[in-house]
């Protein structure tokens, strides 16, 4: 069997990832157990080390039970030499009946379907896989439990829809996506099936013809019967996740006496100065206001910076931390600029750029007119240091845990500030996905204009440069000096 033609894309991928312990949120209905099921046969099929047993656990006997007899149509398929299937009842530790299905395989490997208590677990070695998580009784014992498995080479692997924003499931996926456990993550809605041939599948099964116009038809169908629950059943968004993102006294915790330096254009046509007297002045007020805080900056720490770019109805934010030895990430002083010309930007921030010690990234704004600063700072600095980002959703849904993470476990030092604590108060989950709203807020500190959440959005391009360019180590070249000894013409 060409297991190419039988597996779609998206299912290809997900088995192709041999992670120790991955998680997938995903649509219903997209065969991923179906095509788990596939990978699991193979495994409890195979002899020695490169076998072991898979433990199955969801938190109905109905599953379990498809479950099996799906692996049980696999090993048909693939002939693999595999008993019948078993139904085992035996007692855990407090006397309480369990009931197991089970398929024994030639290889001396099984395949075990158990219900989803913790203590089923105890003795047993291999790779579980624990099916729609997001309504087991108690995922974090559950996992707590799969996870020992793991010192003797096991595997674990989580899948589920959602089942709402405060769910174990949910608070997993985020602290995946924090970098607070180093976990593989996919993420599958109904439209990444349909890109991936679902809806195709479905007619080459049902013997039907495929056209666009029937499978938007389908989509919308599909889409209309789940009603309310469409978001969270197929689209991997998990119900009850809107309002604000930070409160404020998470905000505060992490804010300590960080200078919040402001640009503004001495005149009003400062735009139309010539060149060089344009340089000249900002060149000036850098010596004054930049120069001395870039000094102090410790020479053996990497630094990282972030920008978010606005020129007359938004702030731009520079955003430059060292990152201390304790991994506390410390900015020297956060730049706001307002109605700054393209060319006197680029000017403050190669000043900055230029003088951060073990510069290790930088992420910008690269939407709009931004893309030409981020253009430029890359054309300096080249690629390996730089990132341009163009916001979306999915940079939201990536990045912002980073921020809340660093928040929450205060490694991320805000300066204290009100226009600071506006930017990141006005962060608000919508569908699940923290971002920055429409609306513009007020400047409290009356700076000389609105704001929309430009100093948060700076902050997280700082985190998407250190998670992204972080590894990249610059390298510079001192010569040697060798006393007494002549060098001259050895080379």
């Amino acid at each position: 069997m060409d297991l190419g033609d039988v597996l779609l894309p998206y299912q290809k991928k997900w088995l192709e990832d041999r992670a120790q312990v991955k998680v997938v949120e995903k649509s219903r209905r997209i065969g991923l157990t179906w095509a788990q099921a596939l990978d699991d046969v193979l495994k409890a099929a195979t002899s020695g080390r490169d076998g072991m047993d898979v433990l199955y656990i969801s938190f109905n006997q109905d599953m379990t039970r498809e479950y099996i007899d799906t692996c049980a149509d696999w090993a048909k398929k693939l002939q693999v030499v595999a008993g019948q299937i078993n139904e085992d009842v035996f007692r855990d530790g407090d006397e309480r009946e369990i009931k197991a299905f089970r398929i024994d395989f030639a290889s001396g490997h099984k395949i075990l379907a158990l219900s989803n208590r913790p203590s089923n677990l105890r003795g047993k070695q291999g790779r579980v896989i624990i099916d729609e998580a997001a309504f087991v009784d108690d995922l974090p014992e559950l996992l707590k439990a799969a996870l020992a498995l793991l010192m003797w080479g096991g595997q674990v692997i989580v899948i589920s829809t959602h089942n709402g924003a405060d769910n174990p499931f949910n608070e997993l996926i985020r602290d995946v996506r924090a970098g607070n456990l180093p976990y593989s993550l996919h993420r599958i809605t109904l439209d990444d099936a349909l890109a991936g041939g679902l809806y195709r599948r479905i007619c080459q099964v049902t013997k039907r013809e495929w056209t666009p116009e029937a499978e938007e038809g389908w989509r919308a169908d599909l889409v209309k019967t789940y009603g309310d629950g469409a978001d969270e059943e197929l689209f991997c968004i998990p119900r009850q996740s809107s309002g604000a993102y930070l409160t404020a006294a998470m905000i505060e915790a992490c804010m300590q006496p960080v200078p919040v330096l402001t640009w503004t254009p001495p005149a009003d046509n400062f735009v139309d100065w010539p060149l060089p007297v344009a340089e000249t002045y900002t060149k000036g007020w850098i010596a004054e206001h930049l120069s001395p805080l870039l000094a102090e900056l410790p020479k053996a720490q990497a630094h990282f910076c972030g920008v978010d770019f606005g020129r007359s109805g938004d702030l731009s934010v520079f955003w430059p931390v060292t990152e201390q030895r304790d991994l506390r990430l410390v900015p020297p002083f956060v730049l706001e600029l307002r109605n700054c010309p393209h060319r006197t930007q680029q000017q403050i921030l190669f000043a900055i750029l230029d003088k951060l010690p073990h510069f290790s990234g930088i992420s910008l704004d690269a939407r709009g007119n931004g893309s030409a600063l981020a253009e430029a700072v890359r054309q300096e600095y080249g690629p390996e240091l730089v990132r341009e980002v163009m916001i979306s959703e999915g940079w939201y849904r990536e990045t912002m845990p980073l921020l809340k993470a660093g928040i929450e476990d205060r490694t991320l030092i805000l300066p204290r500030d009100s226009g600071i604590m506006t930017d990141f108060r006005s962060l608000r989950v919508v569908k699940g996905v923290a971002r920055v709203p429409e609306q513009r807020t007020k400047d409290k500190a009356d700076r000389g204009g609105g704001r929309h959440g430009d100093s948060a959005v700076a902050c997280a391009m700082m985190l998407d440069a250190r998670k992204e360019l972080g590894s990249v180590e610059p390298w510079e070249y001192e010569g040697v000096s060798f006393p007494g000894i002549d060098l001259n013409g050895w080379m």
